[in-house]
């Protein structure tokens, strides 16, 4: 999940606050505590290239890119980063494509991610 997922729904992120929202990368690079550098890789699919979310998991993450947008705590930016890693596990994408994931220690439960 660290290696794969996560860059991908900060990519995600990036493209959702930059495309939908106007920002430009300084701006979302500020939201998300990356440089201006990584938010063009991101966006120039260098990294988190290798996911392609559902639908429905896009959607969950342009619902956390306003949350972002809007302003949250540190910790709570922490806590909705989890939420959206938990709702990929929970649609599929990993058990298709990780099948040999092991658990998550960053979120601090036993869920596989």
């Amino acid at each position: 999940m660290v290696q794969r997922v996560l860059p991908a729904i900060r990519a995600e992120l990036a493209r959702c606050m930059i495309c939908e929202h106007g920002k430009n990368q300084q701006e979302v690079a500020d939201v998300l505590g990356l440089s201006r550098a990584a938010v063009s890789q991101y966006l120039n699919d260098k990294r988190g290239a290798e996911v392609d979310f559902s639908e429905e998991a896009q959607q969950e993450i342009k619902s956390f890119a306003v949350r972002l947008l809007d302003g949250m705590k540190p910790r709570d930016q922490v806590a909705g980063m989890c939420n959206v890693c938990k709702f990929v596990q929970r649609s599929g994408w990993l058990n298709k494509n990780e099948p040999d994931a092991g658990y998550c220690i960053l979120c601090g439960d036993d869920e596989v991610h």
